[in-house]
Parts: structure tokens; C-alpha cells; sequence
């Protein structure tokens, strides 16, 4: 980590990466709002993007396959749901 300091500025009195394009600044400023729980799932899946993170690969039980292969299989059909389909999804899990 320490030739990683190196890369570190200060900017109104934060340390960010110089480095960092001007959206990913903007999103990790707006990250810097969410709450910890949204800053970690955040966190997360950037270490995964940069394919740095080290969590073991999700094993999936014999259903959640036969989910996973019926929806690719409807897919290659075109069948997709309906936007209000997906609201209503949305709206039961309060999205």
C-alpha cells in the first residue's frame, strides 16, 4: 500500500486518488451521502469491476439453475416482461 500514497492528493481536505476521472470523483462524492450499507455494496462492486475483490464465487442451488437456464431460455425467444410487469415487481419489494 504504500506506493499507493503516493497517488493520494488533497482536496478540500479529502484524500482522493489523482488519478480518478472526473465522473468516478463525482460518484464517489455522491457515494460519500449513501449510507454505509449502499457505500459497501458500492465498494464492492467497483473491486469486482477492477477484478480485485476477493470473495469466493457464489454457488448456486440446483434451483436458482433451473431458474437462471429457463430465463436465458425465454430470452432467446424474446420473451421479456412487460414494463408494468416490472413496476409491479418493483413495487412489491418497494423499489
Amino acid at each position: 500500500m504504500g506506493t499507493l500514497k503516493n497517488h493520494f492528493i488533497r482536496t478540500a481536505g479529502r484524500r482522493i486518488l489523482s488519478g480518478m476521472t472526473k465522473l468516478l470523483e463525482q460518484a464517489v462524492e455522491m457515494a460519500r451521502s449513501l449510507p454505509t450499507e449502499a457505500q459497501d455494496d458500492i465498494a464492492r462492486i467497483i473491486l469486482q469491476l477492477a477484478g480485485t475483490d476477493d470473495a469466493a464465487p457464489v454457488v448456486l442451488s440446483s434451483e436458482e439453475r433451473v431458474a437462471i437456464a429457463a430465463s436465458k431460455e425465454a430470452a432467446s425467444r424474446n420473451e421479456f416482461a412487460t414494463d408494468e410487469e416490472v413496476r409491479a415487481v418493483w413495487a412489491k419489494y418497494g423499489l
